[in-house]
């Protein structure tokens, strides 16, 4: 089995999903193919066919959040001494030596992954030219635009 890494906020993230999904959608996704099923003929039942899709659907992504949840490794960013190497979890700072702008993002697990809220995933374009940099190290990234060159502002552990 492949090792899933995650930050213990994205754990927990996933943990909710979980239980949300099992103790919430399950019973109403049966409840309503049970209302379904009350109507009659099943085989021209839109509501029937549309709730057991649903359920397929939470039934599968329970299964991959738990198998996810088994295989998880969980990582804390602020338990980690990288001696300033950008590594799974840290948050940097960076600067695109092209225009100028300045950015933070921290370096997370796939499924946590969010751009909006600054969280890259680790298997990302720029999150792998990222590790193993330090402060004041140059990262170049292959992106769909061409190449970008960053520069490593500062390498946080929080």
């Amino acid at each position: 089995m492949v090792k899933v890494p995650l930050t213990a906020i994205g754990a927990e993230m996933l943990k909710s999903e979980l239980q949300r999904l099992k103790s919430v959608e399950r019973p109403q996704v049966i409840a309503a193919i049970a209302e379904a099923r009350s109507h009659g003929d099943l085989s021209e039942n839109a509501e029937y066919d549309a709730a057991k899709e649903r359920q397929g659907f939470i039934e599968g992504r329970i299964a991959d959040l738990e198998g996810k949840l088994s295989n998880a490794v969980v990582i804390n960013p602020a338990e980690i001494d990288a001696e300033g190497r950008i590594v799974f979890g840290t948050t940097v700072d960076l600067e695109d030596l092209e225009s100028g702008d300045k950015v933070t993002y921290q370096i997370v697990g796939d499924d946590e992954a969010d751009i909006k809220q600054g969280k890259i995933s680790v298997s990302s374009p720029i999150a792998r030219a990222l590790i193993g940099k330090s402060a004041g190290d140059v990262a170049e990234v292959v992106a769909p635009g061409g190449i970008r060159e960053y520069e490593v502002l500062d390498v946080k552990y929080i």
